[in-house]
């Protein structure tokens, strides 16, 4: 008995990481012998076997085992856990794009509960959680004392019943939020043409794509929307991954072989020194070499920083925004045998370049942080040209729509739910900025294949008037005097 137990308890340890500083010294490893190690689990084997006869009520075996070993895996880093047979299955569901829930992407924080980001459209986002809030209380229960799979499990249950949550938001006070759960079905990818606010229809239209997380889907969604827009003949792209919290590798690869014609994407390195593998873009870019922006904040995680990476590595497109999460690893699921799961960090990823963004995350090229505009010059001036009496005309100026023109109302207090797809794009500060971006890039890449202007649309000139003209320049060009033909 006591030698199967301790078979059965070869993979914990006491739950340690709870208490553990956020910048604790660094200290050498210590390895154990096998004697040693076996010393231990005799010890723990003796913890349980004490804690299971002793304890003032009737101990569940398996819950405080379970337990022990998701300590375990916590003291190694926060993306690492023990996944029952339920865990284990509702984690498949989720990846492979439905699973039911609040739509929120959750980490571990010494101890606390941090939001990675809501999922678009979700219970989470429609109630304005925001990436870096934490969650303090579930229905009234602290969360300090929940590893993150009881924290995830409490927020799941049955579709339209509701839970309370305590979230706080940096530099707010703490709030109360009742989410209603519901069948979270996750698409990945939408895309459409945008233009910049308030621009004619004439002006240059760009192919927005929103990636929300890297599922099982992903891929199939993004090529069937590059598709579709380059056959809209758009200027550029803008890719936004901002509040993506990531998801499977070889998704993220896709992507951003989707917009590389060539260099490496990613590598990753394991354990090892020789454990390295780098992974390379295919020949063909699907959006034809056309300018690239991406947008990044601190919701971008994982496989979103993947991508920018291996676009701004590779100079294919700018990198906007804020800077991103940070989370520089790879996870993987090993069975166990029995339904259960280990879900394990395996390796590091580094962009092209070398650099490794754990803990630093990805730095935009160009920093535009998420602000609120307002216009404080009219697109037209009273004051111009036109203004004056008698002015010549432009009879090829095209005329302007009276009802185009937007009241100089302030709607700042406007609610946002209230607002329309287009209202939204428009206080959408950094998206802005995107756009602006990829039409800039447009027209440059436009001019550096110079092509001399044409004139177009020339006043019509009768065939006899042609003769007379072309002679009239003939005459203007002969010396006025003997001098200056002597200067020639």
């Amino acid at each position: 008995m006591f030698k199967k137990l301790c078979l059965l308890l070869a993979l914990i340890v006491p739950v340690s990481s709870f208490a553990a500083p956020k910048n604790k010294k660094e200290e050498p490893i210590v390895h154990l012998t096998d004697a040693q190690i076996y010393e231990e689990l005799k010890k723990l084997a003796l913890v349980f076997e004490t804690a299971r006869d002793n304890f003032v009520e009737e101990v569940d075996e398996k819950k405080i085992l379970e337990a022990a070993m998701n300590g375990m895996l916590a003291e190694l880093d926060p993306h690492s856990s023990y996944l029952s047979a339920d865990d284990f299955k509702e984690f498949n569901d989720k990846s492979h794009g439905e699973f039911g829930g609040l739509g929120i992407q959750i980490t571990s924080d010494r101890g606390a509960v941090r939001v990675i980001s809501p999922i678009d459209d979700t219970p989470a986002d429609k109630a304005g959680i925001k990436a870096g809030d934490y969650i303090t209380h579930i229905d009234g229960e602290q969360v300090f004392d929940l590893t993150l799979n009881q924290a995830v499990k409490k927020m799941k249950g049955r579709p339209g019943t509701k839970v309370k949550l305590t979230v706080i938001s940096e530099g707010e006070e703490p709030r109360d939020i009742t989410l209603k759960r519901d069948i979270i079905k996750v698409k990945s990818v939408k895309f459409e043409e945008k233009q910049l606010a308030d621009a004619d229809e004439d002006s240059p239209k760009i192919g927005y794509v929103r990636i929300s997380d890297f599922g099982a889907t992903t891929t199939k969604e993004l090529h069937d929307a590059l598709k579709d827009l380059e056959k809209k003949k758009v200027v550029g792209y803008v890719v936004d991954v901002r509040n993506n919290p990531g998801g499977y590798l070889t998704a993220a690869i896709d992507v951003a072989d989707a917009f590389l014609d060539s260099g490496e994407i990613v590598s990753t390195r394991g354990k090892e020194k020789t454990d390295i593998d780098r992974v390379f873009a295919k020949p063909g870019d699907m959006t034809n070499g056309k300018p690239i922006v991406v947008l990044i904040n601190h919701g971008s995680a994982s496989a979103s920083e993947i991508v920018a990476g291996a676009i701004q590595d590779n100079h294919r497109g700018l990198v906007m925004g804020s800077q991103s999460f940070g989370k520089g690893s790879v996870q993987q699921q090993k069975p166990l045998g029995d339904g259960t799961a280990i879900h394990i960090t395996i390796a590091r990823y580094y962009t092209p370049s070398g650099h490794s963004i754990q803990n630093e995350g990805i730095t935009p090229d160009i920093e535009v942080l998420q602000s609120k505009l307002k216009v404080i010059e009219k697109k037209e001036s009273v004051y111009s040209e036109a203004s004056f009496k008698n002015s010549l005309k432009n009879d090829a100026a095209k005329k302007k729509n009276k009802d185009s023109k937007k009241s100089d109302k302030d709607d700042d207090d406007e609610d946002e739910k209230d607002l329309t797809d287009a209202e939204k794009d428009a206080r959408d500060y950094q998206l802005q900025r995107g756009i602006d971006m990829v039409i800039a890039l447009a027209k440059v890449k436009e001019g550096l294949s110079f092509v001399p202007a044409t004139p177009a649309d020339e006043p019509a000139v009768a065939s006899d008037d042609k003769d007379k003209i072309a002679n009239d320049k003939k005459q203007d060009a002969k010396p006025d005097d003997k001098k200056s033909d002597k200067k020639k």
